[in-house]
């Protein structure tokens, strides 16, 4: 933790990351597959940020990523995973909103969780997915904090 990296934000200064030279290559040798459409999905990783340090610019960010490889990629087998992932960060929005002061965001966070993870059970192969999505369902519902030293 005496690292610059694990005190800030900025993905360039983690650790590991993602090879994005063969995720190119994949996606060049296999384009249109769902080898290519896995491959953009684990190049995410190396643009999400370190901590969230309790502020919402980075899981709006992050959240707003996922839901554009659901709508650029809609045939993936990644697309339970993302929207999950893209759920977890509204719910967590849910928490850190009020904190900053934006209360008024809070009710919109929360919809959008709840839509998120209806649209995994709506979904064909949402597998194990469905079944997070269920617990984080509930969480959101039932008022239980997703982030920050409240959770379970």
């Amino acid at each position: 933790m005496s690292r610059p990296s694990g005190r800030q934000r900025d993905p360039n200064l983690r650790v590991y990351g993602i090879d994005e030279q063969l995720m190119h290559e994949v996606k060049k040798k296999f384009p249109h597959t769902k080898w290519s459409d896995l491959a953009d999905f684990h190049m995410l990783d190396n643009k999400l940020c370190g901590d969230w340090e309790a502020q919402s610019k980075c899981p709006e960010k992050e959240a707003d990523m996922y839901e554009k490889y659901v709508q650029e990629h809609p045939d993936s087998p990644a697309v339970p995973e993302a929207l999950y992932d893209a759920a977890y960060r509204r719910a967590a929005l849910i928490s850190i909103y009020p904190n900053e002061g934006k209360a008024g965001k809070v009710e919109r966070a929360k919809s959008s969780a709840e839509s998120l993870c209806q649209r995994i059970f709506s979904s064909t192969n949402g597998g194990d997915w469905a079944a997070r999505a269920q617990a984080l369902l509930y969480q959101v519902q039932q008022g239980i904090p997703t982030f920050g030293s409240q959770i379970q």
